[in-house]
């Protein structure tokens, strides 16, 4: 047998001679790329496995399917009858499928028993989809367990033997092809010689270049093209597909045909088949014409951080242009962008997110946040991507998965990402690394074409602001240069030496961004604009035309920033306690105020409950 066939078909010939039975798991549904005599050949496991064995003198393979019943290859009437001989004695057919109402196993472990102790006959055996033989390996009923016992007192009393004019000495094996090496009782292969397990992996990379040159004659413009532009095709769609089946780029292949993809946007097909969705907001006109004055709008709302509105907008423009980790060359299949926003609490970073998420998509509610506090607990990891089949809720999903798979294109916001449990930071590290994830079912979301945004308040905290401005209330208690000093070593000092994560850490790469602490002008900025806000409901809600007196909004002003160390949610605190509250109390014992103006003339404060008086 030549090189050209895979690994692991080798690895079934060479354990003729010394393994009774074989367990082949993995990617056992997968099609297969074998020699054929003018070029390759798509293959499934059965026929690849008869290819196999017909080399080496076996000139039928009984394939015996948990679910459609007992068949044989190559299916003409002579194998049929010849193999009919061997596994049947009574002279009736035994083809088709089974016929006995207590299920397979029985009449399958007599087929197993006439295969393996065929004399002077090559002769063997698959058991197909043996992962729906049983419900649960671990849980046997008495018939599966007496037709395993039989399995694995056949595995050890078998032994090779010559056929006919073949002097080799070769067992005639039994072959299980399971999802999953765990589909069959442990004690059945554990700690057994005899029978061999055989992983069928994904295709490599160079595997996938092969299939991409067969597949590459139907595609539009691939003919015409000169060979250096066919050979980058193939480079490319194989690189796309890191991770999938060759049954998924025969798929993608279809597609790009059908909607007659040009060679030079395959990558269109190929995240096409991911997401499901044919068209492309990434590549919207619009989209590029909004982040263009993207900075000056996000100004306009999130106050006093100029710098980390900048390296987010220019990580975002990278993002839409497609060169998020473009230096690194080949994976494509990453996040669109990645953000790590750190910083003192209370400063912006949330409504960044939100805001980002209103230039990129148009709508500020297309994304999901996760508050990571409440993933502390290792098993909270159930809730990202669903818990394990047999377990409760296992239907319902993963809250990320699920939020990924109904919205590809979206905006994903992490908050306080450092009280996540670390074991579920090890969930990132697939994402970031090759932007998918598998969830609790076994179904594969791709996050190719979504934006991922961290959050944390590692740095300095609020009482050491407080303390640095204190000391010295003429000066800002830090430089910039020296809050992103600071606020760069928290974040190193807890990936690497508390949670023992660095190569988390190396994923974000420069994608860090540090925000500033709130000054006295930008309080003031945010001041007035969480008055406005309020001024703006009163008149949607009730019709009222809200104003402060110079006095009131001073003390208001003044006692929203006594504390700039807890940022604008400070600020908004003091505003809803000492204003909101009192002011609702007092309309609320007023009628018909609609279409009037109330002017907030005195604020009091007494035994703890602010007053307000109105005119």
């Amino acid at each position: 047998m030549g090189d050209g066939y895979p690994a692991w078909l080798r690895e079934v010939r060479t354990a003729l001679s010394i393994n009774s039975q074989v367990v082949l798991y993995g990617n056992v549904r997968d099609v297969f790329l074998l020699p054929a005599a003018h070029g390759w050949e798509p293959c499934d496991l059965q026929t690849g496995l008869h290819r196999v064995l017909a080399d080496e003198g076996y000139p039928h393979l009984v394939v015996a399917d948990a679910v459609a019943g007992l068949g044989v290859l190559p299916p003409d009437p002579v194998t049929a009858k010849a193999a009919a001989e061997v596994v049947q004695r009574d002279n009736k057919p035994p083809w088709g499928p089974w016929k006995e109402k207590d299920g397979p196993l029985g009449p399958l472990s007599d087929v197993i028993e006439r295969v393996t102790g065929a004399d002077n006959e090559r002769s063997a055996v698959l058991i197909d989809f043996a992962s729906r033989l049983i419900l649960d390996p671990g849980r046997l009923d008495p018939a599966e367990h007496a037709f395993f016992a039989r399995c694995d007192r056949l595995s050890r009393v078998a032994y090779p033997k010559p056929a006919g004019g073949d002097f080799r000495p070769l067992f005639n094996p039994v072959i299980w092809a399971v999802n999953n090496e765990r589909d069959l009782p442990i004690w059945l292969t554990a700690g057994n010689d005899d029978i061999r397990k055989i992983a069928v992996p994904l295709p490599e990379f160079g595997v996938r270049e092969t299939a991409a040159r067969w597949l590459a004659n139907a595609l539009a413009g691939y003919r015409d093209a000169n060979e250096e532009d066919q050979r980058a095709l193939e480079r490319r769609l194989a690189e796309q597909t890191q991770g999938m089946t060759l049954r998924s780029m025969m798929a993608i292949a279809r597609l790009a045909a059908r909607m007659r993809t040009p060679i030079a946007d395959i990558d269109e097909a190929v995240r096409c088949y991911r997401v499901g969705v044919h068209d492309n907001p990434w590549r919207a006109s619009h989209l590029r014409s909004r982040m263009q004055s993207a900075t000056e709008r996000i100004s306009s709302r999130v106050k006093g951080q100029r710098e980390a509105i900048q390296r987010s907008v220019d990580i975002v423009v990278r993002a839409v242009l497609g060169l998020s980790g473009a230096q690194a060359g080949g994976n494509v299949s990453r996040p669109r962008g990645v953000l790590f926003f750190a910083g003192p609490t209370g400063v912006g970073k949330t409504e960044l997110a939100k805001e980002l998420t209103q230039q990129i998509f148009g709508d500020a509610r297309a994304y999901t946040r996760f508050d990571m506090s409440e993933f502390s607990a290792e098993h909270s990891a159930d809730r990202l991507i669903g818990a394990p089949p047999g377990y409760v809720g296992h239907d319902a999903g993963g809250e990320l998965t699920n939020a990924v798979r109904q919205r590809p294109f979206s905006l994903l916001l992490f908050d306080e990402i450092e009280k996540a449990n670390p074991r579920i930071l090890d969930k990132f590290l697939q994402i970031l690394d090759d932007g998918r994830l598998t969830d609790a079912s076994g179904s594969t979301v791709y996050f190719s074409e979504t934006v991922l945004v961290f959050t944390s308040n590692l740095g300095v905290t609020a009482e050491e602001y407080q303390i640095q401005a204190q000391a010295d209330p003429l000066h800002a208690p830090f430089t910039r240069e020296e809050l992103e000093n600071r606020v760069r070593r928290a974040v190193e000092h807890h990936f690497v030496s508390n949670l023992n994560r660095p190569e988390l850490l190396n994923r974000l790469g420069d994608n860090i961004v540090v925000f500033n602490f709130i000054d006295a002008d930008t309080a003031a900025e945010i001041f007035d604009v969480l008055v406005s806000h309020i001024r703006d409901r009163l008149r949607a809600e009730h019709g009222v035309d809200l104003r402060l007196s110079d006095d009131v909004r001073r003390r208001l002003l003044d006692g929203a920033t006594a504390n700039l160390g807890m940022g604008g949610r400070g600020i908004g605190s003091h505003l809803e306690s000492a204003l909101v509250n009192p002011l609702a109390r007092e309309l609320f014992r007023r009628e018909d105020l609609a279409g009037r103006t109330v002017t907030v003339t005195d604020l009091r404060h007494a035994d703890g409950i602010w007053q307000v008086s109105l005119a």
